[in-house]
């Protein structure tokens, strides 16, 4: 199968050097509804002109439209898809479930694909998706190959390559949003993950201020013959926060790699060139099952740079470097113990003489006081950057055929690889003194200079002695080859857009207290209490009281086979087909932030659904009054009340934990702690503080509300209890 190369692309200087070095794709966003909210991103006009642009090379564009979306914004959301759609975007990436749905009824159309925030780790999400029209979906980080080649479903899978790791699995990481106001599903993630903690376990610190959560970036250059069976659709490069050259010089390695046109000297050796680009280690990933060890950086967060020699002597003045690869004038370096790097403004050899490049030992000036001996790290090259800024446009091949015969019509055609173009100029005469001859015809014909294309096979027909001004043959190459540039650049689906039909629910609300416990006496002291439903983590617990009525059994998040997994009354987190089991109530790692959601999530099953817990008591209320007047009635959900949120979740036991030991907590620099603990399959950070409803009063009219109860005694329970 042809796989499609898909390059992230953050501005328009990002776009040419996709489109320049090799992509098949390109993915990037507006200023709204993107989850790279702090890129440059393209205005409404940079995107009609980056769709032209990259049509115009047969390049797709995708728009990323993967945030969650709240019911103010929903207008101003699918007025963006239409707008897209009319522009002839090839697909949008869309996280937000209601509008996953809503967006395929009204636009039947328009191209739809998954985006990784929708967390889909499993055959039967995927099913799901495939089901809703959906035509890719965007696997999760954490699958491997042999994983993703178990997804045997009819869809396209798009899977990362390449780029910049989330140590949580994505659509699931709240720790930005639960620490300040800044979410991770809106585009906002300030990166907790790239920050220093502490491990604690009961009360005494176990490791000490290090980058604990930080993973190395993901490169998969030297595994990639692998990637070429497989039958993933399009591989994925991360980065629309990197640099332009950044964008360039990845997608030039993999578009040589996938063409086979590097062996694997070349390709260590662009990888050489890559660390001075940017680079905090690499890891083949979840993709190759990679250990923690290979993936987790615990010493630095940041860019490290290539190796590129140490220091052996230091003054006040001057830094003495002993090199093992070539140190330039302008190239930034760094020392990694310190931390401490600079741009190298003046460089010296051994006498002390002003150089522009040295090999071997040389000196600079010691801007940074520096005070010890280090390793020296190279983490911008001059020269490499200056190569990288030189674009060499792109080049489309084109067939061209001249017929120019005596009494009729100077005729060209041209040809791509989807259209045919043709145009008639004036009659051919018969030449009175100078002939042209067909070797002149095409050499005219063939002066594409600037234009896109070039000429891969150019047939002249031509009769002997015959005449045609070299003007109307110019004329007749700019004619038609503009022709073509309209044609390419203007290509777009028919939109054809539906009112979406809705059914009105009849259902009568009876709000309850819920709770979720995690150990038996918890459970005992809460079924004493009346709770509407009681929601158990632990399997073996559920199996002993499962034939209680309220008894539901939690299923574990982010799991292969949450289908096989569902018990007859179970809380589950993912998206599959929800009819195919009985009872299920829906939690709240399914980030619902709209009524649409609801709705479709009710439709496709769920008896019940969680409202996400990055929604305000005042956009609860919203949703509430908003569901009522669009459908006629109260909608059947439950919020959470009490209880320290599932901040991260985690593939492996990255922290090194003993499995379901609940003594653990990570504190980061203000001294706030976090519980985290691993189940023998993910690691799990909890929030430092529980949540706690203020307008208990009013939301418990119209909602279920759930007290969410880890470590809590019974005296605690029942003191927490009384607040609701």
């Amino acid at each position: 199968m042809k796989h499609e190369l898909l390059v992230p692309c953050g501005d328009m200087e990002s776009l040419y050097q996709a489109v320049a070095n090799g992509a098949d794709a390109v993915y990037l966003g507006l200023k709204n509804f993107s989850a790279r909210k702090f890129a440059k991103n393209f205005t409404n006009e940079q995107i009609i002109e980056a769709i032209k642009y990259c049509h115009l090379y047969d390049v797709k564009v995708y728009v990323t439209m993967n945030t969650l979306v709240k019911d103010k914004e929903v207008t101003s959301f699918l007025e963006q898809v239409e707008f897209l759609h009319e522009n002839g975007v090839d697909a949008i990436l869309i996280q937000d479930f209601g509008m996953l749905c809503l967006v395929r009824e009204m636009y039947p159309n328009l191209e739809v694909h998954a985006s990784t925030q929708a967390n889909t780790t499993s055959k039967a999400t995927a099913e799901l998706f495939y089901q809703l029209g959906i035509k890719r979906v965007v696997l999760a980080r954490e699958l491997s190959l042999e994983e993703i080649k178990a997804i045997d479903i009819p869809i396209e899978k798009e899977v990362f390559i390449h780029g910049a790791l989330c140590v949580c699995y994505s659509g699931c990481c709240l720790m930005s949003s639960m620490l300040g106001t800044r979410s991770g599903n809106r585009g906002e993630c300030a990166g907790s993950c790239r920050l220093p903690y502490s491990l604690e376990y009961q009360g005494k610190t176990i490791v000490s201020n290090k980058y604990l959560l930080s993973t190395k970036e993901l490169n998969t250059a030297n595994q990639f013959a692998k990637l070429l069976k497989s039958d993933i659709t399009s591989f994925k490069i991360e980065g629309r926060m990197k640099s332009p050259e950044y964008v360039g010089f990845i997608t030039k390695l993999y578009r040589n790699i996938i063409d086979n046109k590097w062996d694997q000297r070349r390709i260590e050796l662009e990888l050489e060139k890559l660390k001075t680009i940017f680079h905090r280690g690499f890891t083949y990933g979840h993709l190759f099952q990679a250990t923690k060890e290979e993936i987790m950086n615990p010493e630095t967060p940041n860019h490290i740079g290539q190796e590129i020699g140490k220091v052996i002597d230091i003054t006040p003045q001057k830094i003495k470097i002993k090199l093992k690869k070539t140190l330039n004038q302008q190239d930034g370096i760094r020392f990694l113990k310190s931390g401490k790097g600079f741009i190298v403004n003046y460089l010296y050899d051994a006498t002390g003489k002003l150089i522009n490049q040295a090999t071997d030992v040389c000196y600079v000036d010691n801007k940074v006081n520096l005070q010890e001996k280090d390793i020296i790290t190279k983490t911008f090259d001059y020269q490499l950057f200056n190569e990288l800024k030189n674009i060499t446009p792109k080049k489309i091949p084109i067939t061209i055929e001249v017929i120019a015969k005596k009494g009729k019509p100077f005729q060209v055609k041209i040809r791509d690889q989807k259209h045919t173009l043709e145009l008639q100029g004036k009659i051919v005469q018969n030449a009175k003194n100078a002939p042209i001859s067909k070797e002149r015809i095409r050499i005219q014909i063939e002066k594409l200079g600037t234009t896109p294309f070039l000429s891969s096979s150019t047939k002249i027909i031509a009769d002997d002695n015959i005449f045609i001004p070299i003007k109307e043959i110019n004329e007749m190459r700019h004619t038609i080859v503009d022709q073509l540039i309209s044609l390419r650049r203007e290509e777009k689906k028919l939109v054809i857009k539906k009112e979406p039909l809705f059914q009105e629910s009849t259902t009568k609300i009876t709000p309850g207290l819920s709770a979720t416990v995690t150990n038996e006496d918890q459970l005992k002291l809460c079924q004493k209490l009346n709770f509407k439903r009681i929601y158990l983590s632990q399997k073996e617990l559920y199996q002993k009281y499962k034939s209680i009525e309220n008894i539901y059994y939690k299923l574990p998040r982010c799991s292969r086979t949450p289908l096989k997994n569902s018990q007859k009354k179970s809380l589950v987190a993912e998206y599959f087909d929800f009819s195919k089991i009985e009872n299920p109530i829906g939690d709240y790692g399914q980030n619902v932030a709209n009524i649409y959601t609801i709705y479709y999530l009710k439709k496709y099953g769920l008896k019940e659904v969680t409202l996400s817990v990055e929604l305000t008591e005042e956009e609860i209320e919203e949703i509430i009054n908003n569901y009522y007047k669009k459908f006629h009635s109260y909608p059947e959900v439950e919020i959470i009340g009490y209880g320290r949120i599932e901040n991260m979740i985690i593939k492996g036991n990255i922290l090194n934990l003993k499995a379901n030991d609940t003594n653990y907590k990570l504190k980061d620099q203000k001294n706030r702690k976090f519980p985290v603990y691993f189940d023998g399959t993910n690691t799990h950070i909890l929030n430092y503080l529980p949540r706690d409803l203020e307008k208990k009063e009013l939301l418990k009219k119209y909602c279920d509300i759930r007290l969410e109860f880890t470590q809590e005694s019974p005296k605690e329970i029942k003191e927490i209890i009384k607040k609701y």
